[in-house]
């Protein structure tokens, strides 16, 4: 059979990349734009007609049908889904779901993704409009006391479920004709449990079909896990962007002689896999661009003789996206892009906002990288469109990026060279900005920084933020980061790749000779996937093993069909069988596969998954949990056709290995200052030349800077190997504060946070930390004073701090010794409440006498004791009825671990009247360890980070950090006092607000103008309460220091600095400054709610939110159940507020109503937005939510909320918000409704119902 062309094509945002393989067996590559209107209408199209043109010499008109003789195969990975996901460009589609739940989607998790956001927001959802269809399929429980008559029936997990409601069929079509009139041709379709009893949606997706919709995405076909939020995000991806994809295949397919017809097309998918074109749906599409690369990496960068693991580094013109790869591609089943969470497998790539176009900014005195980006149009200033200063063009000024050698495709024409002169003068003039500032702030150690000073500098910004994604994929999995290879690709990362192996200790890199077009290269290199997935619920157990294995054989043989109807053979096929594995009572599912066992235990014939499961877990996690069950959710089988091609070739051997050809010389400029830098041609080097540092590799597609100390060699294939030196010959840095250094150590600072953080999650066993990450983690200098905060939980931040200190001055340096750890949780040690302990481990380095820093930890424990379960009374009126209580407490003394007087402690409460010590003993320690383990992974960073750059380094850009915020703070300050005295004549501030009990909180904030200095005066707040609402100091400073940061308005370092200009006045016996002995429990999660309600309104900065956290807790001594609910956020001069959203202290995930259902005696009957509860005005506050829980036994109901006697305030004119309520819906009373109250602990029956009702958030201005 003939030979014919094939052709492995990556359409990109900029520029399509594609690999041609030639029918002799050779190759070529090309790259061009992906957009060019004005000479072709598709760049693969575009691509495919040059080449065919050039190769057989006879001119192929464009616009006519190109023939397809010559063509055997097309591969492609596009963006195409991407984009129209990003620009909400898809198709026109309308959301079917339970009723009840119509604004599930909407609501999502009710986490904000930015914390200190006062104007939140979220990307749209991608539904036009929203069908609830009346039906409800509940889950069979054997404790169920409810009295049921209707239908049952078995799910596709074999679980018994109720049909409550069948589908209202009549309703249903005239709501379908009714969107069907409107034009609408796309539906998504996610009814809750239908991913293990689906019936209920194909009933849905049948009617639709046959009322003419094209597009009927079913959430149980798509993928059928258990989750109705990320099921429900992915059925609407895959509606919204499938006729697109459908659109645009169409639209390639007509470029060519009879469609394509006879030529085999495939395409990327998310998961690294190739599928038949009519195969390409919307929901796997999401990453086909960046898979490409991945499984181009996988198959050139890693050798399995050393198994070395290999970390994909590809740095594109917007983003660089980071993949490890270690003998198997990892696979991950739920990420979010661009808001929308999609359940589906695929590669698990970390992308960060940094790339050759990220924007650079000089602010208050830090260099800023991104994330803004100057994109494709108009681009950085040197493409000649009127641009912004990026990346690209700090690379341009320092003689990195060589104008000659780049492709003259710039200008408004397209036919210019990039433009240095203009890209010197942006540059210039950041520079002069920079001195001004920094000259202005410090004129005595003021050191003048030149053009390439700063250049140099926002590199070095940029590759420590692209480091920190790398740290993450490694070190949150348990691997050393040093360990690994970086293999580089994409147009931009030759130029950074050897920068950041040194910073990560890495100690070489890879870069294929393909690297500009590896994404193109690793599609030629892909096998063809075909999946199946079905759901499960069994434990994983001898019992259940011959189960496994017939559903794993059942799904096996789908693939195989499949396969086999694309013309594989037998012996090209592979199968790979995955088990989506948890331990009960968590949600962290790992997918695990497992090799063949060589015993002859027909039970495992598909291996042994549990220890698969068990060495995955203790590598990731740090532990295994040995007396819980392993729940197998989903069995899923992944089909491989052996498709992939391979290029093998060698090129010729260097007679002389220094001897390498060099093109020219130019001038570059490194750490080590302005340096005369070779230039070499790829493709004039032969196989073991070595090209020494600093040195330009160019080849047609992208540019390798061989950073001074390193070494290149040329591998036998054509590739690029890199020898990493140590970077010796960089300047020592000083003492004296430097604008780029200070942006590089606040990264590093709060890396090491962020780090913390990762190993506290891996370690925690809990719910609580493990999975709704109630942490904080944090760095303090050797006074208390907080460094660096990873922003996790609002509550926790600044409270640390107190906590610090007071153990500083309680215990003092003399009862502090290296191996020491404290634990602590009173109010009067700089607690917040009980459930929350703070972990504090003094840093010692190399001997020191006293402490040199402190890393602390602060996590919400599940249950501690007290008078209810959860440790959360909303009836508590002293603490010691709200569990066990520590001041200073040694945990570790001396390296042991004190877990004798620990118990006791932790069973104390259970002396007090009506109260029980700690009800999970093993959580509490197990947490506890992790949160050890955090503080030692954080000495271990502060060490090294000290090894590097010396003691006095590190401490002086701890107060120079420190500084910044402080700046930041002041100048904000000043502009709010200047503004008073010039509206109000003086520049003091008031505002007061009230708890529903009546107690006022009280707030004076008086401004010094000339040094921003304020003093934030509670005077006249009311007193302490006899209740739970009473709020320790530390409270109030987390409150003052997170609306500070608020006001600021953009990203500073969150530290004691912000709080430098600032003194706070709280009169003792306040419901602020209440006894030791007070509740406080209420505090934590109310009254911290409406201190942010009162400085805001203080500072008139937006309305009220809802200022409450909704606290609800039902249980019985079986089982306990804890959430907090969201509410509408309050508007601002500028913006609406936005709905169904935590706000300010609080910003804890809500369960997934599926997951609610199957492990506790609840149903949710309804869960959505409150209409019109948000206040009116110019501007409208957010709604709140309604939540109404059904019980199915008898339990106890316990609530803690606030704002339902006083309104969230509106502002400007603005209108109020709705107050919440709290109701309760007798059964036993013939459906009886009673008030609750704020604050109460009740017995439920089965068949009551709660109805929740949040608040929303006032308006702002008055309505035009």
């Amino acid at each position: 059979m003939k030979e014919k062309f094939g052709f492995a094509i990556d359409r990109g945002g900029t520029f399509t990349d594609v690999y041609v393989r030639r029918p002799d067996g050779s190759s070529r590559v090309l790259k061009l734009l992906s957009e060019d209107p004005q000479n072709y209408k598709d760049a693969p199209t575009e691509a495919i007609r040059r080449v065919i043109q050039e190769e057989i010499g006879k001119e192929l008109p464009r616009g006519e049908p190109i023939p397809t003789d010559q063509i055997g195969w097309i591969r492609m990975g596009t963006t195409v889904a991407t984009n129209a996901l990003l620009e909400r460009k898809g198709e026109r589609t309308v959301l079917l779901v339970t009723k009840g739940f119509k604004d599930l989607l909407f609501i999502g998790n009710q986490s904000r993704p930015r914390i200190f956001d006062l104007d939140i927001r979220l990307p749209d959802v991608l539904y036009d409009d929203v069908i609830e269809v009346n039906e409800r399929v509940l889950l069979k429980r054997d404790d169920c006391q409810l009295d049921f008559d209707g239908d049952e029936d078995t799910g596709t997990t074999e679980e018994k479920v109720q049909i409550r409601q069948h589908v209202d069929v009549e309703q249903l079509g005239v709501d379908l004709l009714e969107v069907r009139k409107r034009g609408v041709k796309s539906l998504a379709v996610v009814l809750l449990h239908s991913y293990m009893y689906p019936k209920h949606e194909q009933i849905v997706g049948k009617m639709a079909r046959k009322m003419g919709f094209e597009n009927v995405s079913l959430s149980s076909d798509i993928m059928p896990m258990i989750k109705a939020v990320p099921r429900g995000f992915t059925a609407c991806a895959d509606a919204y962007l499938t006729p697109k994809i459908q659109e645009y295949i169409a639209g390639f397919s007509s470029g060519f002689a009879k469609q394509l017809e006879g030529v085999q097309v495939l395409f990327m998918q998310s998961d690294g896999g190739l599928c038949p074109v009519q195969s390409f749906f919307g929901s796997r599409a999401i990453l086909s661009g960046p898979a490409g690369g991945v499984v181009g990496v996988s198959l050139t960068a890693f050798d399995p003789s050393t198994k070395e693991p290999v970390i994909g580094f590809d740095m594109g013109g917007t983003s660089t996206d980071v993949s490890r790869y270690a003998g198997e591609l990892d696979h991950v089943m739920e990420t979010t892009t661009a808001g929308i969470t999609i359940q589906a497998p695929q590669l698990d790539i970390n992308t960060v906002a940094a790339g050759g176009g990220s924007r650079l900014f000089f602010r208050r005195g830090l260099f800023v990288v991104g994330p803004e980006s100057a994109g494709a149009n108009p681009g950085p200033v040197c493409y000649r469109k009127g641009g912004y200063l990026a990346v690209t063009d700090a690379n341009l000024v320092l003689g990195r990026i060589l104008p000659d050698y780049f492709p003259k495709i710039f200008g408004p024409n397209e036919n210019e060279a990039l433009d240095y002169e203009s890209a010197l003068k942006a540059m210039t003039e950041v520079t002069e900005e920079a001195n001004a500032s920094m000259k202005k702030h410090d004129p005595k150690g003021f050191k003048k920084m030149s053009v390439t000073d700063v250049a140099l500098g926002f590199i070095d910004v940029a590759n420590e933020a692209m480091c920190r994604p790398i740290r993450a994929l490694t070190q949150a999995k348990g691997y050393d980061t040093s360990h690994h290879v970086l293999a580089c690709f994409g147009g931009a990362g030759g130029q950074h790749a050897c920068a950041i192996a040194k910073a990560l200790g890495m100690k070489s890199v890879y870069i294929h000779r393909y690297g500009g077009i590896l994404s193109a290269y690793g599609l030629a290199l892909a096998d063809v996937v075909h999946e199946a997935q079905e759901p499960s619920s069994r434990n994983y157990e001898s019992g259940n093993l011959s189960y496994f294995n017939e559903r794993i054989e059942a799904l096996s043989a789908i693939c195989r069909a499949a396969l086999e109807k694309q013309g594989f053979s037998a012996d090209h096929i592979t199968v790979e069988p995955y088990l989506h594995m948890r331990y009960e009572r968590t949600d962290c599912a790992l997918m695990c596969t497992a090799a063949v066992e060589t015993s002859k235990d027909n039970k495992k014939s598909h291996g042994d998954f549990k220890s698969a499961f068990l060495d995955a877990y203790k590598r990731e996690f740090g532990f295994v949990i040995s007396d819980r069950n392993i729940i197998v959710d989903d069995i899923r089988v992944r089909g491989i056709g052996k498709s992939g091609l391979r290029e093998e070739r060698t090129i010729e051997k260097a007679k002389d290995a220094d001897d390498a050809p060099v093109d020219t010389t130019t001038t570059c400029f490194f750490k080590e200052g302005r340096m005369d830098t070779n230039v070499y041609q790829l493709s004039a080097l032969k196989s073991g030349h070595h090209v020494k540092g600093p040195a330009i590799i160019i080849d047609a597609s992208s540019t390798m800077i061989i950073e001074p100390g390193c070494l290149a060699t040329i591998t036998d294939e054509g590739d690029v190997t890199v020898a990493i030196g140590d970077g010796s010959a960089a300047n020592r840095i000083g003492t004296q504060v430097d604008p780029i250094q200070l942006s590089i150590f606040s990264h590093r600072f709060m890396s090491i946070a962020e780090q913390m953080g990762r190993i506290l999650q891996r370690t925690a066993i809990s719910t609580n930390m493990k999975e709704r990450l109630d942490f904080s983690c944090a760095l303090f200098g050797p006074d208390g004073g907080l460094i660096a905060n990873a922003p996790h939980i609002p509550v926790h931040l600044g409270g640390m701090q107190a906590t610090v200190k007071f153990q500083i001055d309680h215990l003092g340096f003399d009862n502090m010794r290296d191996g020491d750890v404290i634990l602590c949780n009173h109010p009067k040690a700089g607690g917040s409440h009980l459930p929350d302990f703070t972990v504090i481990t003094p840093v010692y380095y190399q001997n020191s006498k006293t402490p040199v820093f402190f890393v602390a930890n602060r996590g919400h424990h599940a249950d501690i004791g007290g008078l209810v379960p959860g440790s959360m009374p909303p009836h508590s009126t002293n603490l010691n009825q709200e569990g066990a209580a520590f001041i200073s407490f040694k945990l570790v003394e001396g390296g042991s671990f004190n877990e004798k007087a620990l118990i006791e402690q932790l069973n104390a409460p259970g002396k007090v009247p009506g109260c029980s010590g700690s009800r999970n003993l093993n959580d509490n320690i197990s947490d506890l360890r992790a949160q050890v383990a955090a503080n030692n992974k954080g000495i271990n960073l502060v060490c090294e980070l000290i090894d590097a750059y010396g003691m006095d380094v590190v401490q002086a850009y701890m107060g120079h950090i420190q500084s910044n915020a402080e700046i930041a703070v002041r100048e904000m300050l000043k502009e709010f006092g200047r503004n008073a005295r010039e509206s109000a004549g003086e520049a003091k501030l008031h505002a007061v607000d009230y708890m529903d009990d009546g107690t006022p909180i009280e707030l004076t904030v008086d401004i010094n103008e000339e040094t921003g200095e304020a003093t934030f005066d509670f005077t006249g707040t009311g007193p302490e309460v006899y209740g739970s609402c009473n709020a320790p100091p530390a409270v109030t400073m987390a409150a003052v220091i997170y609306c500070l940061r608020c006001l600021v308005g953009h990203d500073i370092p969150l530290n004691q600095g912000c709080m430098a200009p600032i003194t706070i006045h709280i009169p003792p016996g306040t419901i602020l400054s209440a006894h030791e002995s007070a509740a406080v429990v209420g505090g934590n999660v109310q009254t911290s709610q409406r201190l942010c309600d009162v400085i805001l309104k203080t500072f008139s900065a937006c309305a009220a939110s809802q200022g409450c956290m909704n606290n609800i807790t039902f249980g019985d001594d079986d089982m306990g159940y804890y959430e907090t609910v969201a509410g509408g956020s309050g508007a601002g001069p500028t913006w609406n507020g936005r709905s169904g959203i935590h706000t300010h202290m609080t910003n804890t995930r809500i369960t997934d109503p599926e997951i609610m259902e199957k492990r506790y005696p609840i149903i949710i009957r309804q869960f959505g937005l409150r209409a019109n509860s948000g206040g009116g005005g110019k501007f409208k506050g957010g709604d709140g939510c309604v939540r109404d829980y059904e019980f199915r036994k008898n339990l106890t109901l316990s609530i803690l909320t606030e704002r339902r006697v006083f309104a969230p305030y509106g502002l400007n004119g603005g209108q109020k918000g709705r107050k919440g309520q709290n109701l309760l819906r007798i059964k036993a009373h013939d459906g009886r409704l009673v008030n609750l109250g704020a604050k109460t602990s009740v017995p439920v029956s089965a068949g009551d119902i709660f109805e929740l009702r949040t608040p929303g958030g006032g308006g702002w201005g008055k309505a035009e």
